[in-house]
């Protein structure tokens, strides 16, 4: 652990995680908040929110992939988060004159800017930190993302009560512009190697397009991810309304469900790490989605407070078992070469999903019961699980043929 710290880069890299997160979370809760007020809790408006913050995210993950890996990562960070501050100057500036709808726009241009930030970071280790911390690097990293789990919305509505949404926005644009300083104490990039490219941007998307095409896992697992989108844009913006509606609590409780799952994750990745090593990918992928269906049918019918956290920590406990089993199966079934368009292409596909059921859980709320559609999330998660079944027969068939001989 003495030597992961004493890395520049890691360093670096996670006390400018520790304003991003500070900056988003602060971002994400003040503007969930300031919107239910102004709309008198429009489940549409809400609805919008969410799909400002994710859309981005299947819209530019695969181009901000590409263009990362040409550009300097040093420099794009930085540019990233100042870009970022800039914005949420500008929205500032219009709520002091009055037109708050301009707060989806700090929502929208940051999380674009991180499609090209995101990948940038992740170069940088690859640059600049020794293989064997590589992995106790990212574990940090992610641990960071986990803690803001509980503490990120304790944190943003506190700052919102406290102190109101302008005080909430330049908040976010202290801290974004704070980790773009931190970020000046990177190394400096290298310097490019000026080199013609084989092949274009265009040509590279075809050939990953057609690489998980020809591959039967890949495909499958590309089914898998879209209903898992799907079943989670659902339920992504109607959390606020299990806490006003089915338990008649105050919106600001909402903290206090994300809280829940933050700690089930946390508890949840070390059992998770244990388990992997005795249990197969797809089988822990299809154990984290039928724990997740467990916990949308507990929460959407539950009109406890203490039930709907316990199922809200459940589905959490379970999370990791999705994210391990993904990057495994990704891993083990994608060529080196093609490992980064792969993700590239799957995660559109899954964010994809998400913003289509985003879009629409707006209208849905208005017309159907919450229950109905946490019970729709759990059925889709359900069909994840048909999508993965092919896989878990092929590799028991495997086994089975090892065993015999």
């Amino acid at each position: 652990m003495g030597a992961l710290f004493q890395n520049q880069v890691i360093r670096t890299i996670l006390l400018s995680v520790l304003f991003l997160q500070i900056g988003i979370w602060v971002r994400n809760y003040s503007i969930l908040l300031y919107v239910i007020e102004k709309t008198n809790e429009n489940p549409v408006a809400v609805s919008l929110i969410s799909v400002a913050e994710f859309a981005p995210i299947f819209l530019f993950s695969f181009i901000g992939g590409t263009f990362a890996d040409r550009w300097r990562p040093k420099r794009t960070m930085v540019w990233c988060d100042i870009l970022s501050a800039v914005s949420v100057l500008v929205v500032l500036l219009t709520l002091f004159f009055g037109s708050w709808k301009m707060i989806f726009f700090a929502t929208l241009v940051s999380s674009i800017l991180s499609q090209f930030s995101q990948p940038a970071g992740m170069k940088l280790f690859k640059l600049h930190v020794p293989s064997e911390l590589i992995q106790m690097g990212m574990s940090m990293y992610q641990t960071v993302f986990a803690l803001f789990m509980i503490l990120g919305p304790v944190l943003g509505t506190f700052v919102y009560q406290q102190f109101g949404i302008l005080a909430a926005v330049a908040v976010m644009g202290i801290a974004f512009l704070c980790s773009a300083a931190v970020l000046l104490m990177l190394p400096a990039d290298p310097a490019p190697i000026v080199e013609k490219p084989k092949t274009t941007l265009m040509q590279e998307m075809k050939e990953g397009f057609r690489y998980v095409w020809n591959s039967r896992p890949l495909t499958l697992l590309g089914w898998c991810f879209a209903a898992a989108g799907l079943a989670i844009g659902l339920t992504q913006p109607l959390g606020v309304f299990l806490i006003t509606e089915r338990l008649g609590l105050p919106k600001e409780d909402l903290q206090w469900l994300m809280a829940a799952f933050g700690i089930g994750m946390i508890l949840g990745g070390g059992v998770t790490v244990a388990m992997s090593k005795k249990m197969l990918p797809q089988m822990l992928l299809a154990i984290g989605f039928a724990a997740s269906a467990i916990g949308f049918i507990g929460m959407g019918l539950s009109t406890v407070f203490w039930l709907t956290l316990t199922a809200q920590f459940f589905s959490g406990l379970f999370m990791p078992c999705i994210h391990i089993g993904i990057n495994t199966m990704i891993l083990q079934n994608t060529e080196e070469a093609f490992i980064g368009r792969v993700n590239g292409i799957l995660s559109p596909l899954f964010m994809g999903a998400m913003v289509i059921t985003m879009s629409a859980a707006g209208w849905l709320k208005i017309h159907l019961p919450i229950e109905y559609i946490y019970a729709a999330s759990a059925l889709l998660l359900m069909v994840g699980i048909l999508a993965l079944w092919p896989l878990m027969k092929k590799q028991e068939g495997q086994q089975g043929s090892k065993q015999e001989t």
